[in-house]
């Protein structure tokens, strides 16, 4: 069975008193779910200070498709590295829409995160035109697909895949419990094509508006292994509420 893991995305948000106070009490109680938190980049050395004695693990929330060079304001894989990430989100859907992420980006960043050790968090999902148009199946598939292509077998058993429908992210709509299992079911399917004991090994998440209130339906689904949590990870009670559902 795989094991629940869920990831906060505290997103730009954060203040060095603040993050104290939710670091404690994140990881002063213990969570069934493996527990990660993305934060921005200057405070990586604080959440690497404040849980490297702890069960809770750190990501990054963008990484560079570059390895190094004249690149201003982005940051490398080595670098994160070195701050003992564990995790890095990869074509967001803020970062798709506000910056301009093309899939092929998103598939190189994946790549060049593997190189130093870190997983990859590979976001997909679709806009409310989309999933009205009935193209769900073919933006996230597509999405995936640039990521299938880009990377090696045992590469690809390495990576985390989160599915977040845009029209959720933030807005306090939530996909049902068996609209996510669906697009989760075809996403691991479109895996499964490539290799099946990859896609059961595969954890899944969903993403979009999870709450303490309706995380144990959305987790009780065969396909969704954990959650990518936006607003509620900036929270320790409701942070850890999710990991326990």
């Amino acid at each position: 069975m795989r094991q629940k893991l869920v990831i906060g995305n505290w997103k730009m948000h954060g203040s060095l008193a603040a993050n104290t106070a939710l670091l404690e009490g994140i990881k002063a109680v213990p969570a069934r779910a493996r527990l990660a938190v993305c934060a921005p980049f200057p405070y990586l050395a604080q959440c690497q200070s404040l849980l490297a004695a702890s069960n809770v693990a750190w990501g990054a929330q963008d990484v560079s498709a570059e390895a190094r060079g004249a690149f201003t304001g982005e940051v490398a894989a080595s670098m994160l590295a070195e701050f003992g990430v564990s995790y890095v989100l990869v074509g967001h859907s803020e970062r798709r829409s506000y910056h301009g992420e093309t899939d092929a980006t998103v598939a190189a960043k994946a790549l060049r995160a593997l190189e130093f050790g870190i997983v990859p968090v590979v976001c997909v999902g679709e806009t409310l035109a989309q999933r009205e148009a009935g193209q769900t199946e073919a933006v996230v598939g597509r999405q995936l697909g640039a990521v299938l292509e880009a990377l090696s077998l045992e590469q690809l058993g390495q990576i985390v895949l989160a599915y977040e429908p845009v029209w959720a992210i933030g807005t306090g709509k939530t996909a049902s419990s068996e609209q996510a299992q669906a697009v989760h079911a075809f996403l691991r399917g479109q895996v499964a094509a490539r290799d099946a004991g990859v896609a059961g090994r595969m954890a899944m998440l969903y993403g979009g508006s999870v709450k303490p209130d309706n995380a144990a339906e959305l987790f009780s689904m065969p396909d969704i292994d954990g959650g990518l949590i936006g607003g509620a990870s900036l929270k320790s009670d409701d942070f850890l509420a999710i990991g326990n559902a």
